[in-house]
């Protein structure tokens, strides 16, 4: 098979550094005991952690810029029943991971059915399908610089919401801010995430809207980096487009705090620019340096991304799912406590999330070797 060109395997390599870093954040032995670098900012603020999930919204928006030219000899109809299928079946396989095993043990050690009734219902998987969703529509009917100035109203809309409809005195309380209020009134709190331990879900419905534009500027990027990634110049107004945008992030952030868990205008800004910053670099080292060592690591993780996170996050699931011992202690935390535990807390913890990884790659990477591609 031939190689893809060396821009193209850029983006490829950031879509699998995403997965490798997505798995191993979601993954640790003790997140009590996790480095802080690799925990999400507890309200306003930013850590490495918080870039994984908007910037595999980047890397989606990519991936549209190469799918809208096949598009080109389809119908409206026919195109629309493509995007909607795939944001469905997302979505679907979202919403079955949160239900996933379908039953638990009660207190005396017996199976009992998940309801439905308590099965959260936005999700990682749940807002990529509908930023996916949503901007391939854009894609389809809107030109680049239509798509671009429509995101940024989207921004500007979601942060008006928060400030119109939320308390007044705090619009960004993780409580009563607009966004909670109206996913507890359209979901009800049993149907929410309840990992902060109150009903508030970060990827609820109203902050998917500036969602969206993590997925359109991915996309404006990808078109950009195919038309003009080969050459210096094209190199250095994409990055000094991401510092803009981080400046103004910052800028924003005096009144709109960068906020992962709110998705807020200014945590938008400052994603997007470090994501464009970062594929600058991969370019230039990939495609100028000629220097491609290693990429193969994470061209692994970028052929089957979907399929990896699917299995890293049954596959804790199920690790948690079966007890262990007279004490009936959990798989996944009687691993932690007799293997890794030994390396120390935090450091334990650490190699528990990397061999996690580590088993997705080896899967991926029979996968690959067999020339197997699991796509949606």
């Amino acid at each position: 098979m031939n190689n893809p060109p060396q821009r193209f395997l850029a983006l490829d390599v950031l879509r699998g550094m995403t997965i490798c870093f997505m798995i191993i954040v979601n993954t640790p032995g003790n997140g009590a005991t996790s480095y802080a670098a690799l925990q999400h900012a507890h309200w306003n603020g930013f850590t490495p952690t918080d870039l994984v999930f908007p910037t595999f919204m980047f890397v989606v928006g990519n991936a549209l810029s190469f799918v809208a030219k096949k598009w080109a000899g389809l119908s409206d109809g026919q195109v629309f029943w493509k995007i909607f299928k795939r944001a469905f079946i997302i979505f679907l396989l979202g919403y079955l991971m949160y239900w996933f095993p379908f039953v638990h043990w009660n207190q005396q050690g017996e199976l009992e059915a998940n309801p439905f009734s308590h099965t959260r219902i936005m999700g990682v998987l749940q807002r990529i399908a509908l930023g996916y969703f949503f901007a391939a529509l854009m894609v389809r009917y809107l030109k680049t610089s239509t798509i671009i100035r429509l995101s940024v109203v989207f921004l500007l809309v979601y942060w008006l919401i928060l400030l119109l409809f939320g308390d007044k005195a705090d619009p960004y309380n993780m409580i009563t801010n607009a966004g909670a209020r109206l996913d507890l009134w359209l979901f009800g709190e049993n149907h929410l995430y309840h990992g902060e331990g109150v009903a508030f879900d970060p990827e609820g419905l109203l902050s998917t809207l500036p969602a969206i534009a993590n997925v359109t500027f991915g996309y404006a990027a990808g078109k950009w980096i195919q038309e003009k990634g080969n050459t210096y110049e094209g190199l250095a107004k994409l990055l000094l487009t991401g510092a803009l945008l981080i400046a103004l992030a910052l800028l924003w952030d005096i009144s709109f705090p960068i906020n992962k868990k709110l998705w807020t205008g200014s945590f938008v800004l400052l994603t997007v620019g470090i994501d464009c910053v970062l594929i600058t670099a991969l370019l230039y080292v990939i495609g100028f340096l000629k220097i491609s060592k290693g990429t193969y690591f994470f061209e692994v993780f970028g052929k089957n991304p979907l399929f990896i996170y699917l299995l890293s996050e049954l596959g804790v699931t199920l690790l948690w799912f079966f007890p262990i011992g007279e004490k009936r202690q959990p798989l996944y935390s009687w691993l932690y406590d007799n293997v890794f535990k030994h390396a120390g807390d935090y450091f334990g913890s650490f190699l528990f999330a990397i061999s996690v990884m580590l088993v997705c790659w080896l899967v991926g990477y029979v996968l690959d070797k067999r020339k197997m591609y699991i796509r949606v």
